[in-house]
């Protein structure tokens, strides 16, 4: 069974099929896509399944629709007899053809979600994951955890379906000299994926030379990035080199883009366009060659029509994308992420933390996590801190948890800050999955909450992960 150290057993199958041939196909992909530590049980029908699951505790049930209806009236009757004596884990219906009506019975009968046959086994690892997030089973999450990366991989830690794509991108563009534009919110390690693509490029034995465009004031920047020769202003004392000339040969990594001042952003254009600088107060330009990275966790397209950043520049610069996940769409990482921090801060404040209780890693992966993989550190770094022992609790996780407070004033509860404007098809979606979440994944429900039939969900659910799949092709 998982542990939240990770140091017992991986996650146990339980699949019911009453085809043996189909049976042994299905148990070795499985074990191709999750890993040999994972075990993987048979079971010919629900009466056998449901025999199995009084016995024997499963993380994750694959049923077999059409298996279920032997020596039982229906299908659904089986879903829910399963479901039933399935405790805490995650049943999931298989079926040929993707009927909307037997996805709607099934998950009406108790299971938490619905997968048309032939199955697509990287994509069920990563609903796997979202399953566990959503009920807040944390051992399901370790289905996603073995991959073809090692847990850590220049930096970043997770072997999700999510970050096995970006370290994918990494390896395939790192060797290449042009511009990339990387994209994600707060806390992505933006950061990290510049410098591994640093490391895996060419230019690895030359400087990498990060600038934080949003940290220094506007009117410093161009002697920052391009340098100062002496006498341009009253303290420049002798010429100085800027960010571009001191990343040679290697990488200027410009990160916040969107903070930089528009009338140097003209002259970072020229510099992209020419490949040289001219330094605050000289006349003459100096060649540079240097590798561009820039990011931003900001909508560039919003910045640009904003007309807070050059449509020209961007073009120019967003040469190869990258966009890093938040950690909420990853939570297959958030425990091996938590690990990794406890380890190294237990060791840095001289403590004996091993790993988590069971109640407090299903807490640590059910949160959101807005403040992404950053948050996550500040939180473990605190927990360490401020208390003693081996193993954390939830009741750790709750005192130190201080971004999930409520915080009152004398006139009562501090009203929440206003939540930026999001498109509306990401409110739609994530109403969708809110509703979703509140009916435990339970489509039908969901559906009659949201007056919408649940053809609807389907339809939407697809449509998403058609997009996510086309950005992932562009990129």
């Amino acid at each position: 069974m998982r542990s939240a150290n990770g140091s017992e057993a991986g996650v146990s199958f339980l699949v019911i099929e009453n085809d043996p041939a189909s049976f042994r196909v299905m148990r070795d992909n499985l074990e191709n896509e999750f890993g040999a530590g994972h075990s993987v049980s048979h079971a010919a029908s629900g009466k056998q399944a449901s025999s199995l699951l009084r016995t024997q505790d499963f993380d994750i049930v694959l049923a077999d629709v059409e298996s279920l209806s032997h020596n039982l009236s229906s299908a659904e009757e089986g879903i829910s007899l399963v479901s039933r004596a399935a405790g805490s884990a995650l049943v999931i219906a298989l079926s040929e053809g993707g009927s909307v009506s037997v996805a709607v019975a099934a998950m009406r009968a108790g299971a938490h979600d619905y997968i048309a046959k032939p199955i697509n086994y990287a994509a069920l690892s990563t609903r796997i994951a979202e399953l566990g997030h959503r009920h807040g089973n944390a051992r399901a999450l370790n289905a996603d955890r073995d991959g073809l990366f090692s847990p850590d991989f220049e930096g970043f830690v997770g072997t999700s379906h999510q970050m096995r794509i970006i370290y994918e991108q990494i390896e395939r563009i790192a060797p290449s000299p042009a511009p990339v534009f990387i994209t994600g919110e707060s806390g992505t390690g933006k950061e990290v994926c510049a410098e591994a693509l640093h490391k895996r490029s060419t230019r690895a034995n030359k400087p990498f030379i990060a600038i934080n465009c949003g940290a220094i004031p506007r009117d410093l920047m161009e002697s920052e990035i391009f340098g100062v020769a002496r006498g341009a202003y009253t303290g420049a004392t002798h010429d100085r080199s800027g960010a571009a000339e001191l990343a040679q040969g290697g990488v200027l990594f410009l990160d916040e883009i969107g903070e930089m001042d528009l009338g140097l952003q003209a002259k970072l254009l020229r510099f992209l366009q020419t490949g040289s600088i001219t330094r605050v107060g000289e006349a003459t330009s100096r060649p540079v060659d240097v590798r561009v990275i820039c990011a931003t966790n900001s909508n560039p397209m919003q910045m640009i029509a904003e007309k807070k950043f050059r449509e020209d520049l961007f073009y120019r610069l967003h040469v190869l994308p990258i966009h890093l996940p938040p950690l909420r769409q990853r939570p297959a990482d958030i425990l091996p992420l938590a690990q990794t921090f406890l380890k190294r801060y237990s060791g840095e404040e001289n403590k004996h933390f091993e790993g988590f209780s069971q109640n407090a890693a299903d807490m640590i992966v059910a949160r959101e996590w807005p403040g992404n993989v950053r948050q996550l550190q500040n939180l473990i770094r605190r927990v360490v801190v401020m208390f003693e022992g081996s193993e954390i609790t939830a009741d750790m996780i709750s005192a130190a948890d201080i971004e999930t407070r409520e915080v009152h004033t004398p006139e009562g509860p501090c009203m929440e800050k206003p939540q930026p404007i999001r498109p509306m098809w990401h409110q739609e979606q994530r109403i969708i999955e809110d509703a979703l979440a509140q009916f435990d994944g339970n489509i039908a429900q969901a559906a009659a909450a949201l007056e919408i039939s649940p053809s609807t969900i389907y339809r939407k659910q697809a449509a998403w992960e058609q997009m996510q799949q086309l950005k992932q092709q562009v990129a």
